[in-house]
């Protein structure tokens, strides 16, 4: 018989197993029970825990930029991303809560005297006439909107040959917003510059079958990854019809990788977008998931390396994208680290874009030249494999013109440019050239270099928009 100590000891010992194993067994149900997503925006944001340790002086700019630019963060974000200890200086905290100079100091004046003086219509009116003055839809988005029998598809854009962009109405929203962000629009009360499905969805169907040069379809917003399982198979799979057969790549631009990943590890239907996601494979589609990714910080946690691994398992690829943006990525070493971790995951590095003009652009914006010499360093840094990143590129109206580099010819410092993708598939691949600047940010402020007096697709590029659109194409 064993002694009553005993018993107690292997009692003990029972009830320590049975600890480790529950939670071995049940920790994945735990936190699908308890991960839970919450949102927080100028209604709410004051209920964040750590909300306390901002400053006092921040938190006004908060209330104050927050009613020009749209802002929303989540609680993964904030407790898993940012590092509250170092606010001044922290990357995500930048990305997603306003700072007082991404307003110009006049708009921001005029904004805190009408917001702290309860004068609500005039605040309103103001808001609005700043926002049409931050450049809503940059780069002429408004003329790769298409008519097609007798109505305008004005949740669809066709700005190159092979591409159509799609704006489900339920994706017009993300789980976080950047404050970078060249699609603020899209969040704020400027109806006429959102772009998003209001006509039958069967009209774009026909759109695309009426275009046979169509074969990939981008899923955009917003985020479409904000949408139900449900509502994406519902969106995505009469495209994997034999009817359909011209569709030959779907891809999925999204953030929640970075600001939620457990919309593909933990969330009620986590499971049925993976399903989708396979299905697609298995319809013999190509898909790509459109990761964008700003800061090494946004690939560390085990959160988002398991929705990466889950996602890659469907066959599925990973594509990862971002502009270069002061204050947050503006040095070879972080886009090196960030290069080398994406492809650690097993994600293929895409693009690096040049800041858009648009929203606080003069907040997160940088000379050309400067983007060229930091992707430059990176590049030089890294090995082949993560070499498939293409930049800076800027997404032009005329098409996504890439920096190849600096140099000289003829006695004259130049930049050497060309385009990746064109309105006119004939641009592509063809360099040019422009006068070396070195405060230049954008590619309206270069000038043809050797006394050209413009660049070689301009005189075509009104006529092409023009003579597409009236063929109810939107593109060659």
């Amino acid at each position: 018989m064993v002694p009553t100590g005993d018993s107690g000891f292997l009692n003990l010992y029972i009830f320590v197993f049975f600890l480790i194993f529950a939670k071995a067994y049940y920790t994945p149900i735990i936190c699908k029970i308890m991960k839970k997503y919450q949102s927080y925006t100028l209604q709410n944001w004051k209920q964040i825990p750590q909300a306390a340790s901002i400053p006092a002086e921040d938190r006004r700019a908060i209330e104050v930029v927050g009613h020009v630019l749209p802002f929303k963060t989540n609680n993964y974000v904030i407790d898993e991303l940012i590092q509250w200890s170092q606010l001044k200086d922290d990357p995500m905290f930048t990305l997603n809560f306003p700072r007082k100079e991404m307003l110009l100091p006049q708009h921001y004046r005029e904004v805190e005297h009408l917001l702290y003086n309860g004068d609500t219509q005039s605040l309103k009116a103001l808001v609005e006439k700043i926002r049409c003055e931050l450049n809503p839809n940059p780069s002429g988005q408004e003329h790769n909107v298409p008519e097609f029998q007798g109505v305008r598809l004005h949740g669809l854009q066709h700005k190159y040959r092979e591409t159509v962009l799609f704006f489900p109405r339920p994706g017009q929203t993300c789980h976080a917003y950047c404050t970078f962000c060249f699609r603020w629009p899209q969040f704020s009360s400027l109806p006429e510059k959102k772009f998003s499905m209001k006509e039958d969805y069967e009209l774009y169907l026909k759109y695309i079958k009426a275009h046979p040069k169509v074969t990939d379809v981008l899923f955009t917003g917003g985020d479409p990854m904000v949408m139900s399982a449900s509502l994406l198979r519902a969106y995505i799979e009469p495209m994997l019809s034999p009817t359909m057969k011209q569709i030959r790549h779907i891809r999925i631009g999204t953030k929640a990788l970075a600001y939620w990943p457990y919309r593909f590890t933990t969330d009620e239907d986590a499971d049925e977008i993976l399903r989708l996601f396979d299905d697609i494979i298995h319809a013999g589609r190509r898909l790509s998931i459109m990761g964008h990714f700003n800061h090494p910080v946004e690939l560390s946690t085990d959160a988002v390396k398991e929705a990466v691994r889950r996602i890659r398992n469907t066959g599925a690829h990973i594509r990862t994208q971002s502009p270069v943006l002061r204050h947050i990525n503006d040095d070879p070493k972080i886009w090196e680290e960030l290069l080398r971790r994406q492809v650690g995951l097993g994600c293929i590095p895409y693009y690096m874009f040049v800041a858009r003009d648009t929203g606080a652009k003069h907040y997160f914006e940088l000379p050309l030249a400067q983007c060229q010499t930091i992707f430059r360093k990176a590049y030089q840094k890294v090995s082949g494999i993560c070499r498939t990143v293409r930049g800076p590129s800027m997404s032009d109206h005329a098409g996504k013109i890439q920096i190849l580099g600096v140099s000289e010819a003829v006695g004259e410092k130049i930049f050497v440019l060309r385009f990746i993708q064109g309105r006119n598939p004939d641009w592509v691949a063809r360099p040019f050239f422009a006068k070396y600047s070195s405060t230049a940010t954008w590619f309206d402020q270069l000038k043809p270099a050797f006394g050209e007096k413009e660049f070689f697709f301009e005189s075509e590029l009104d006529n092409y928009v023009r003579d597409a659109l009236e063929r109810d194409s939107g593109a060659y």
